[in-house]
């Protein structure tokens, strides 16, 4: 019983301080009846991997704007697709994304399937992102843990382990207290208690439906939780970078490998990333190295650019790579990393678009 009044007062809790959110569909929308578009929460689950709400509306907005079913992004070209999730980083993501749209539209005729099993055969669809979809899109009652989840369940049962240990304990919460009924608005509640009220720091503990049961709150302890392994220091990889222009304003580019950091996707042509990376420059040309570096995050690493700059004659092959002419060059379809390459570079090759 006392799971089903835990649900139900969070329930309540949310149908008065739901997030407004454009990929969702309200509580009180729900209950008249509206279901969400499967499309939109599979975009939505997607774009927020690693990635805050704040930092993914515009992206949202931008993306059902211009692509508002799953076969509209099925027939959207590749590049302008990675173009416009730049910034939001993971490209593999978005390789996945064009690769699920086509499976969906493919082989399930534009909809996306309304089981567990279908959901987790689509491409880069995996455990959480399925159950997130069969959850809320399907009204399921499939677990949802994410970072917010996991924060308020350590807190509502006052659980030390540490994560990442601690995750199979915090899912096992979980999935005690997700009831059968309204469990995508269940799912989106626990969310959104985290996102606003069990907050990483100072919980406003006396705004939240589930202050009474809190064992945390009780303990004094909820400040402290989750509790995290320390991490590893991330290290630094270096490398080099090389844009080059010909005289006819052609710009030399490479696409990457389809496997691995940036895979499939257009940029400067550069050499390996490590500790001494060997200066293998493209094409033979004046290179002019540039006082700045091109600094940037990857998951596991930092990376630190040295970028080279030459124009090139007309007719001198490159080793490397191959040459873009000016009006087919669209700076905004690069990755984040080589836009930073490129706003060092333009300057000292006199670019103005």
């Amino acid at each position: 019983m006392r799971y089903f009044a835990e649900a139900e007062s969070l329930l309540a809790w949310y149908d008065t301080h739901a997030r407004d959110l454009p990929w969702r569909i309200s509580p009180a929308a729900r209950a008249a009846g509206a279901h969400p578009d499967p499309y939109r929460i599979w975009l939505s689950e997607v774009m927020l991997q690693q990635t805050t709400v704040a930092a993914v509306k515009s992206y949202f907005l931008r993306f059902t704007t211009l692509w508002p079913t799953v076969a509209d992004l099925a027939a959207a070209e590749d590049a302008q697709v990675m173009g416009e999730w730049a910034g939001l980083g993971y490209y593999a993501r978005a390789r996945n994304l064009l690769k699920c749209a086509r499976v969906v539209v493919r082989d399930h005729g534009g909809r996306f399937p309304d089981t567990l099993d279908g959901l987790r055969a689509l491409p880069g669809i995996g455990p959480y992102t399925a159950a997130a979809i069969a959850a809320i899109a399907h009204d399921q009652p499939h677990v949802v843990v994410d970072g917010n989840v996991e924060r308020v369940m350590a807190r509502l049962y006052d659980i030390h382990t540490p994560l990442p240990t601690a995750k199979r304990a915090l899912t096992e919460a979980a999935a005690r207290l997700t009831p059968r009924l309204r469990p995508g608005d269940y799912a989106q509640a626990v969310m959104d208690l985290g996102a606003t009220i069990c907050t990483p720091k100072s919980p406003a503990c006396g705004l939240c439906p589930w202050r009474a049961p809190c064992a945390a709150r009780a303990a004094g302890t909820a400040q402290h939780l989750p509790r995290k392994l320390p991490k590893t220091p991330k290290p630094v990889r270096h490398g080099h970078a090389y844009v080059a222009r010909r005289a006819d304003g052609a710009w030399l580019l490479e696409r990457r490998p389809d496997s691995g950091l940036l895979g499939g996707m257009l940029g400067w042509p550069g050499s390996d990333w490590g500790e001494s990376p060997l200066h293998t420059p493209p094409i033979a040309a004046d290179w002019q190295q540039l006082e700045a570096e091109a600094r940037h995050t990857f998951t596991h690493f930092h990376l630190r650019l040295t970028v080279h700059v030459a124009i090139v004659p007309d007719g001198v092959p490159p080793e490397r790579g191959m040459f873009l002419s000016d009006a087919a060059f669209r700076p905004t379809e690069l990755p984040t990393l080589m836009r930073k390459v490129f706003d060092l570079a333009r300057a000292a090759l006199n670019y103005s678009p």
